[in-house]
């Protein structure tokens, strides 16, 4: 990013009030983009933990296969996922509060006696599957915050911090040179004029 100035005090004072902008808000940025980091790490974990939980229920009933014919599957329906949100890092990102199941009536004289076994391995199947899907959505959520976070630090960073530091450096330059060249100036005017005013002293003698 090309930083544009112009070679006045008016312009190095605004110069200089965006970079201390940028060099107070850079130590928060930091530590959000740590934390978001951190929180990204610990989601993914989450995810893999989740599905790990989930093949390992699906894996332990494999041998109940078979019976799953006799199972309505409209007994047990999802009724509500409850969610709210909390702040990670300065992110609103989604919680999982709860989720209800709906499970319609069924007579425990005629079904067969695993059904209530059944209707409890599907609510935590369900779960386990609502559960992934919801903390993938907040792990991309999180991601997308991350990666935003990053590029705005690298921008304060690596792009306008020594861009501002550099536009300063060259005005303060650019007004010393002034300053010097102006003082030179008024040094060769005065020697001149008390050259003149004693040669004229001279001619009057």
């Amino acid at each position: 990013m090309a930083v544009t100035f112009q070679y006045n005090k008016t312009s190095l004072q605004q110069l200089e009030k965006q970079l201390k902008v940028r060099e107070r808000s850079l130590p928060t940025i930091k530590s959000k983009e740590s934390a978001l980091r951190m929180e990204v790490k610990r989601t993914k974990d989450e995810v893999t933990a989740l599905e790990q939980r989930l093949e390992s229920e699906i894996r332990h009933y494999e041998s109940m296969m078979s019976l799953w014919n006799e199972f309505r599957p409209e007994l047990i329906t999802v009724k509500d996922v409850r969610l709210s949100t909390r702040k990670i890092a300065g992110v609103l990102a989604p919680a999982l509060d709860g989720i209800d199941f709906e499970t319609a009536h069924y007579s425990l004289f005629n079904a067969p006696s695993w059904y209530a076994d059944g209707i409890e391995l599907l609510k935590r199947l369900a779960s386990a599957g609502v559960e992934i899907e919801f903390t993938q959505l907040k792990l991309a959520m999180l991601e997308h915050a991350r990666r935003k976070t990053t590029q705005k630090l690298n921008l304060f960073e690596k792009v306008q911090i020594p861009g501002y530091r550099d536009a300063i450096r060259k005005i303060k330059r650019f007004m010393e040179d002034e300053e010097s060249l102006s003082k030179s100036s008024q040094k060769i005017m005065r020697a001149n004029q008390e050259k003149r005013n004693a040669e004229n002293g001279e001619d009057a003698a």
